[in-house]
Parts: C-alpha cells; structure tokens; sequence
C-alpha cells in the first residue's frame, strides 16, 4: 500500500461517520494484538487549548530525553500531523505501513460479521501502531469527541488525565449543559491515575474532583493567583509561576498563560509520583527546570492566535465556539485595545457562530465571510453576512459606521482583499474554523514568497 492509497482507503472509511462507543475500536485493537496495552500514555481532554497543552508538555517532555508520541485533531498543514513522534511528522511510509495493517484487520472483522470502524477510530489504532514501533516512553493523547466513549479512552495505561478549559460545545451531542459535558470529559479518569486540570467554573471543578475521588486519584488544578506577568505582547510571554522565573513563551494569546501553567502541573505531577525518570536524582531538578524553560521557548502550534505575517499584522485564530471567542476579544483588547480589525470568517453551521459574532463585532471594522473546505458542515459566507449584518443592525453601532461585511465565499480571495483593504497600522484576523487556516496560511507564504523573489 502507497501512502496515497492510505489515504484513499481512509476517505472511504468516512462515510461511516462519527460514532461514540468503544466496542468496535475495541475489536479493531484485539485483531491487532492491543499494541496500546504497551504504551504509557497521558491523556488530554477539554474544550479549549487541549492542543496547546499537549504541545507545551511533549515539546518539555523531549527535552527532557523522553521519546514522546503526539496524537492530535484537527490537523491545520499536513494531514500527518495527527500523528509525531518528537515533532516529527509520520513518514509517507510509516503511515501506509500502518494503514496497512489495519485495513487487512477490518477485512478479517468484516469477514466475521464485525462492524466496520469510523476513520477516526481507524487512524487511532494506526498511530498506536506506530508509537508501538518507535518504542515511545510516552505517548499524548488528545481526545477527540468528548471522553467517555471517545475512541482514544479505549487505553487503560494512563498515567496523567490532563484537563484544559471545559465549557459549552457540542451541546446535545456529549451533553446538555456544562456540568453534563465536564461528566463526559471526566471519563478519561482512571483509577489510579494523576489528574490535572487548568483553572475550571465551580460546577466543572466539582465534577473532576469528585471522579478522581472516586478512582482514588490524586488531583491538582493550575493556580491564576501564582502567576505573575513580566512582559506580553501579541509575539509572546514572559512569566514567572511558582519556583519557575521569568519563563517565555512564543504562542501568543492571553489564555496560553493557563495552557503552560497546566502544563508545568502535568510536568511537575509526573516527575513526583516518580512513573519515570531517566537522570539521577542527584542532578534531576535542574535538568528538569531547564527542561521546562526550553520546552515552552521552544513550542509551537499554528491557529492559536498565531502572527503569520508583519506589515500589516496577520493573526490566525482558531476560535470556534463562545469559550475560545471570549478568549480570542480578550488577546485582541490587550495586544491591540482600541483598534478595529479587518477580519476573515468561516464557520461550521452546528456552531454558535451567532454568539461568536455578537463577542467579537466591537472590533469589527470589515468581515469577509469565506466557506469553508468541508461544504457539508460549513455555513454559507451568505448566511454568516446576513447574520453579521443583523447583529449590527441590533446593536445599532452607527457612532463610527456600521462594518463593511463582505460574503466573498473564496478563501484565497478575502485574504487577498483583506491585504489590499489593509493600510498603516491595522491588523488583519483570520478566525473560526481550523479547518480553513491551513489554506490562510499557504496563501500568505505565497506572499512572502513574492516578496523573496523581489529583494
């Protein structure tokens, strides 16, 4: 099998869909031998910046001498993002290898009458495979749907369950309210685990702290009251949080604050139980410190809040729900306050793009709305215009004119116009879906390629 025929082979797995459940992975990985049952994983779930702490915490990790498995959605660039070890892309190879494997696994299922896996659960098993075959120390896990009976909680060798921000998304599919979906979320807790999560609402806190009772966890929640700020801006952060001084950090974003300090927990809740370490303990503290420094220096993690282009200011953001948009007007009002913003917007339609308008329209001063890769799920530009269009009229913002809002529909055709639309001093925000950002971010390096071949 070539890596294009994996890739083939896994499209044709989509049309199974999403469904939640843990028995047909479960059969999946007893025809391949439970390659999980061998890895030693730390797991992450949340709404928001799960992806940022995973990435905070893997990049401390391998500067710490571990060989660590990262296994994350969505992916922005490449589709083999999902699955590195080190930061290291699966090959073409190692991907078709894998694939390999599993398909002639479901071809054995199918033959006995077995149900046949989604994509998600497929692509899974193959990076268990592969982490297996890279002998990873450790491996995190973002979970994808939920917790409970997402399909990356079919491990039982857990070692931390990390918690980034719980609110509300997915309503209706992993809960009703929020106290409903941190339950679901709170199902990555196994006995016996470490649990650690970000700052949370009272009602989520409740939910985690009772389940890691209940498995006879330890549990510890990063602290906002021990941070302290040296320097930030939209390039990055200096911080100091608890015995770690002046720490730097290059994701920018006001919340990226609460993603490394839960980091540092995780780290520091690792090392304690004592799970592993490969220094002596006479020389472990200060290899671990400088671990710490040199992880969060040196991650990276495109569409949270990411500049890709100076002159003029292009920042990407992923912000696909009400959380991440409070969080996203939050960084705007503290890097750039009082500016109004040229912005480009795609969304999914089973999103509360109503409420993530109403956040972020005090900063408007031009919406181009686009549609996204996946027509299926994306609302159309026309109908996130209209929507824009409406909430101005509501709140009647005719001081300095409503926004220009234009329903461009073609991605590459609203940053060129936002570009072009663009003068002295004003900032450029893509925002909403992930799923668009890669495409933002092919076309801006076009620029800069321009720019290269006339220097």
């Amino acid at each position: 099998m070539t890596y294009k025929e994996a890739r083939v082979y896994l499209d044709e797995l989509s049309k199974y869909g999403s469904v939640l459940g843990l028995d047909t992975i479960r059969g999946l990985l007893r025809e391949l031998g439970n390659p999980q049952d061998d890895l030693r994983f730390i797991h992450i779930a949340g709404t928001n910046g799960k992806g940022s702490v995973l990435a905070y915490t893997s990049t401390i990790l391998s500067e710490a001498g571990y060989r660590v498995g990262r296994y994350v959605s969505p992916t922005i660039v490449s589709y083999r993002e999902r699955i590195q070890v080190d930061g290291e892309l699966i090959t073409q190879q190692g991907f078709a290898e894998e694939t390999e494997k599993v398909r002639d696994a479901i071809v054995r299922l199918e033959a006995a009458g077995e149900p046949v896996p989604t994509v998600f659960e497929a692509e899974t098993v193959i990076a268990f495979l592969y982490f297996k075959k890279k002998k990873c120390d450790i491996v995190l896990l973002e979970a994808g749907l939920g917790g409970a009976e997402d399909a990356t909680n079919i491990i039982t060798t857990t070692e931390c369950a990390v918690f980034s921000t719980i609110s509300l998304d997915h309503l209706g599919v992993i809960g009703n309210t929020l106290e409903e979906i941190a339950q679901t979320k709170a199902g990555i807790i196994k006995p016996g685990c470490l649990v650690i999560s970000a700052p949370q609402k009272a009602e989520v806190r409740k939910v985690l702290i009772d389940r890691a009772e209940k498995c006879g966890c330890p549990i510890v929640f990063a602290d906002r009251n021990q941070v302290e700020i040296e320097e930030e801006n939209y390039k990055g952060t200096v911080f100091t949080y608890k015995e770690f001084q002046s720490l730097s950090i290059y994701l920018p974003g006001t919340y990226q604050i609460i993603n490394s300090m839960t980091a540092i927990e995780t780290i520091q809740a690792w090392r304690k139980a004592k799970k592993s370490c490969c220094f002596d303990l006479d020389q472990g503290e200060e290899v671990w410190h400088q671990a710490v420094r040199k992880g969060l220096e040196k991650t990276t993690w495109y569409g949270r809040f990411s500049c890709i282009y100076e002159n003029p200011i292009f920042i990407v953001d992923g912000a696909h729900n009400e959380d991440a948009a409070l969080r996203l007007k939050e960084s705007v009002d503290a890097y750039f306050p009082g500016k109004k913003l040229i912005m480009i917007m795609g969304v999914f339609r089973d999103k509360e793009y109503e409420k993530i308008v109403r956040i972020m329209s005090s900063s408007m001063k031009c919406v181009y709305t686009v549609d996204l890769p996946n027509k299926e799920r994306s609302l159309p530009a026309k109908e996130l215009k209209a929507c824009i269009d409406q909430i101005m009229l509501e709140q009647q913002q005719t001081e300095e004119g409503l926004p220009e809002v234009y329903a461009v529909g073609d991605i590459e055709k609203a940053v060129n116009d936002a570009r072009k639309k663009a003068e002295d001093q004003e900032i450029i925000l893509a925002m909403g879906s992930l799923s668009y950002l890669g495409n933002v971010l092919q076309i801006v390096n076009g620029w800069k390629d321009k720019g290269k071949e006339n220097d």
